[in-house]
């Protein structure tokens, strides 16, 4: 929990606007509380084997080590997802790990993770879309990530999180409109 909660004050933005964790501001994070709960963590795993709520804590230990997001050990917290996935599965840890190997492998990897997510249990949830528009952002499909932020947006019941949606939908929207406009674009 300690892990966890000492990223609250860069998770969020003016009017409760969620800030995605790569942009979150991490001198706002709670060196304090990260040392607290990796000294914990640490004497929990010198104890015996892992359990769901240790492997959950060290994923969050992995991203509280990294100075910035590009330092992030991706590879680790993919090993580690894999590992709850397959101790304690559920879609959401499914949906996480689908990030994970998008940051290791690429977003198509990612995206055919989502594939059974999106057909089963998650289907119409605003995280699968949120996720999904995400990883195809990073694809470069611009259109769809549109299409994937404004479900997203739909689907929410937070406010500031249907506003963080639209807004970035807008700007996506933008930037295909202003690339099918230039002057580069193809006839």
């Amino acid at each position: 929990m300690l892990l966890t909660d000492a990223r609250r004050p860069a998770r969020t933005g003016p009017g409760g606007v969620p800030v995605p964790l790569a942009e979150q501001d991490r001198r706002l994070w709670d060196r304090e509380a990260i040392a607290e709960g990796g000294a914990l963590l640490t004497a929990a795993l010198l104890r015996g084997a892992a359990g769901p709520y240790q492997i959950q804590a060290a994923i969050a230990a992995v991203h509280d080590e990294a100075a910035t997001a590009e330092e992030t050990d991706w590879p680790q917290i993919l090993a580690l997802y894999g590992l709850l996935e397959r101790m304690s599965p559920n879609p959401m840890v499914s949906l996480n790990r689908a990030v994970a190997a998008a940051m290791v492998h690429g977003p198509a990897t990612g995206l055919a993770l989502l594939e059974p997510l999106a057909a089963g249990s998650l289907a119409g949830h605003h995280r699968l879309h949120t996720t999904r528009a995400h990883l195809l952002e990073m694809a470069g499909d611009l259109s769809a990530a549109v299409e994937d932020y404004r479900a997203a947006a739909s689907l929410t019941a937070s406010l500031p999180e249907r506003g963080y949606l639209t807004a970035r939908a807008a700007r996506l929207g933008a930037s295909v409109t202003t690339l099918l406009t230039s002057d580069d674009a193809p006839l």
